[in-house]
C-alpha cells in the first residue's frame, strides 16, 4: 500500500483543486455582482442650487458603445464631425470596469465606480439598485427643473423615478428601439417640457455584441443610424437657447465587448455645442467631471459624491458662479472625501489649506484606500508567499531530470493556451472578452484542457513514462499534473494576495483579478483531465509491461 501513496495524495489534490477552485471562482464571480460602495449608507450632505443657469434646456445625447475613433470618422458620423468643429470635443477617460451601468452611474453622479455605489457589472433588470447618491436628476429636481428620459429600461431603476418628470423606457437595444426611443422625445423638444433631456441611443452598442463588433461592416452602419437621429435631434433645438451634449459610456474591443481595462473601451467621444459652451478642443477629461460640469451650466447643485471638477475653461459662466465655484467644490469634495474616510478608517481627514482640487481629492481618497488595503495585503502575501515557496523548495529537494520535462510540459501548456486565446481568437486579458460567465468558464475550460492533454502526451512519450509500468506510469502522469498545478497556483496566489478570495469593500485590480480567475478555471480542468488521463496512463502502462512480459 505505502508505494501507492504519493498517486493517492496527487489524486487527493487534485479532487481539493477542483473543490476549492470552484468555489473561489464562484465567490470571485459573484462578488463582483454584490459589491457595493463603503459610503452606500453614508452618502455626503447635499449641497444648493450653485444659481443661475447658463442655458435654458440641456440634451444629453448618450450612444452607448461609441468607440473614439468611430466619432472621429467624419463619413461615418457627419452631424457629430459638425457639432464637434462648431462646439468644445475631448476625449473622456474613465475608470474600469467598463459596463452600462457603472458607466451611466459614474455620467449622472461624478463619482467612480469605487464609491459611486451603482452597479460594478450589468445587473438584470430585476437587481439593479437605485441610486443611493446624489445625482443630476436628483439634483435637478431639487432646483426646481423639469426632468425627461428617453431610452434603455435599466434608466428607470438606477435613476429615482420620483426625480424624472418624463419618461420612456424600453427593454430593446437595436435600431428598433432607437427609433421608438426618439418617437417619444421628439415632442418633448418641440414643446420645450424639460430642460434636462437624456436621450439613449443603443444600438452601437448593440452591434458590437450583437453584429461582429467594431470589425464588421454592421458596426458602422449602426453608427451611421445613430449619427442621423443626433442631426434629427438638433433640428428641434435652438442653439442659441439649448446645449446638447453627445457622448458615450464606454468604447468595444475590436472583436466587440466591454467591460475590463482595456484602453479602448475606457476612452469615450465628447462632443458640446449650444448656449454657455466656449468652443474648442480641450484634449481629455475624465468621466468623472462630465456631473459637475453640466450642473455648473444648468445651475443646479453639483451631486454631493462627485469626485469629478467642473471643466470651467469650456463654459461660458455667469461671474456669480464662476466665482463661487472654487469654494463651492471644496466643501462639496471635503463631503466626499470624509464620508469615503468615515467609512473606511472611522475618522474624518484633515485637509490642506487653499482650493481642495478634484485631483488631490481623489489622491486623498486613494491614500485612504490603500491605507486598509495595504495592511490587508501584507497579511495575504505572507499566506501566498508560504504556499508557493514550500512545494518549490520539495522540488528542489527531491529535483530530478525528468521534473525538467514536467517544467517545460508545464510552460508549453500555457503557451498553447494563449496561441488560441490570444493569437487565434483575438481574446483580451480582460472581462471585455467574457460574452456570458458560461461562455468563459466553458471557452477556458475546454480550452485549457485540449492544451494540458497535447502536452501530457508530449511530457509522457519525452519521459518514457508508459514503459514504467500502471504504477510508474500514474506517478509521471500524476506528479505532471501537479506541476502544472503549481504554475498555475502562482498566478492565483499573486490574484489572492493583491485582490483577496473576493471582492469586498473594494474593487480590485482588474487586470490582475482576470489572470487570477482564468487561472482557477485552467486549473480546475487541468485537475480533472488530468485525473482522466492518469487513468489512461496507468492502464497504459499497464498494458505495455504486459505485453513486454
Amino acid at each position: 500500500m505505502k508505494k501507492y501513496l504519493g498517486l493517492i495524495a496527487g489524486i487527493l489534490i487534485c479532487l481539493g483543486v477542483i473543490v476549492i477552485g470552484y468555489e473561489w471562482a464562484m465567490s470571485m464571480i459573484g462578488s463582483l455582482y454584490d459589491f457595493r460602495s463603503p459610503i452606500k449608507d453614508s452618502a455626503p450632505a447635499t449641497l444648493p442650487p450653485l444659481g443661475k443657469p447658463a442655458t435654458e434646456r440641456l440634451v444629453f445625447i448618450l450612444v452607448d458603445g461609441l468607440r473614439v475613433d468611430t466619432a472621429l470618422d467624419a463619413a461615418v458620423m457627419p452631424n457629430l464631425a459638425k457639432l464637434r468643429a462648431q462646439g468644445a470635443s475631448a476625449v473622456i477617460n474613465s475608470d474600469p470596469p467598463s459596463y452600462s451601468e457603472p458607466g451611466y452611474t459614474t455620467l449622472l453622479t461624478g463619482a467612480r465606480p469605487d464609491i459611486s455605489d451603482g452597479p460594478a457589472i450589468n445587473l438584470d433588470y430585476e437587481s439593479i439598485p437605485t441610486f443611493t447618491q446624489d445625482n443630476l436628476f436628483s439634483a435637478a429636481h431639487r432646483a426646481g427643473l423639469s426632468t425627461a428620459i428617453s431610452g434603455y429600461y435599466w434608466f428607470e431603476k438606477l435613476v429615482p423615478q420620483g426625480d424624472v418628470t418624463r419618461h420612456f423606457y424600453t427593454p430593446g437595444e437595436d435600431k428598433t428601439a432607437d427609433e421608438a426611443v426618439m418617437a417619444a422625445a421628439l415632442p418633448w423638444l418641440k414643446d420645450r417640457s424639460a430642460e434636462l433631456v437624456l436621450i439613449h441611443l443603443d444600438q452601437v452598442d448593440y452591434a458590437g455584441h450583437h453584429e461582429g463588433g467594431p470589425q464588421d461592416p454592421r458596426w458602422n452602419q449602426a453608427a451611421e443610424r445613430a449619427d442621423g437621429m443626433i442631426g434629427e435631434i438638433l433640428r428641434g433645438l435652438d442653439l442659441s437657447r439649448d446645449t446638447v451634449l453627445v457622448l458615450s459610456d464606454h468604447g468595444h474591443i475590436r472583436i466587440g465587448g466591454h467591460g475590463g481595462q482595456d484602453e479602448a473601451v475606457l476612452r469615450e467621444p465628447f462632443v458640446m455645442i449650444g448656449k454657455g459652451v466656449i468652443p474648442g478642443q480641450y484634449g481629455e477629461i475624465y468621466q468623472s467631471d462630465i456631473a459637475p460640469t453640466l450642473a455648473a451650466l444648468l445651475g443646479i447643485a453639483i451631486p454631493s459624491s462627485s469626485e469629478g471638477q467642473v471643466r470651467t475653461e469650456l463654459l461660458a459662466l455667469a461671474p456669480e458662479i464662476l466665482n463661487q465655484i472654487p469654494a463651492y467644490g471644496k466643501a462639496q469634495l471635503q463631503g466626499v472625501v470624509n464620508a469615503y474616510s468615515q467609512a473606511i478608517l472611522g475618522k474624518a481627514v484633515e485637509f490642506p489649506t487653499g482650493d481642495l482640487t478634484s485631483a488631490q481629492a481623489k489622491e486623498m481618497i486613494e491614500t485612504i484606500r490603500l491605507q486598509k488595503l495595504e495592511r490587508e495585503r501584507s497579511v495575504r502575501s505572507v499566506l501566498g508567499v508560504f504556499l508557493i515557496v514550500i512545494p518549490l523548495v520539495l522540488i528542489i529537494v527531491r529535483w530530478k531530470w525528468k521534473f525538467i520535462w514536467f517544467l517545460v510540459g508545464a510552460i508549453f501548456v500555457l503557451f498553447l493556451f494563449n496561441l488560441r486565446y490570444s493569437w487565434i481568437d483575438n481574446r483580451t486579458y480582460s472581462l471585455s472578452s467574457v460574452r456570458s460567465e458560461m461562455d468563459m468558464i466553458l471557452y477556458v475550460g475546454i480550452t485549457a484542457a485540449g492544451a494540458f492533454a497535447l502536452s501530457w502526451l508530449v511530457v509522457m512519450l519525452g519521459t518514457k513514462s508508459f514503459k514504467l509500468g500502471g504504477l510508474g506510469a500514474g506517478r509521471n502522469s500524476i506528479l505532471f499534473v501537479l506541476f502544472c498545478l503549481y504554475v498555475l497556483m502562482i498566478i492565483a496566489l499573486v490574484n489572492f494576495g493583491i485582490n483577496g478570495w473576493k471582492v469586498t469593500w473594494t474593487l480590485p485590480d482588474f487586470a490582475i483579478q482576470y489572470l487570477g480567475l482564468m487561472a482557477v478555471i485552467i486549473a480546475i480542468f487541468t485537475a480533472a483531465s488530468g485525473l482522466i488521463l492518469t487513468g489512461i496512463a496507468a492502464f497504459t502502462g499497464w498494458l505495455v509491461a504486459k505485453k513486454g512480459s
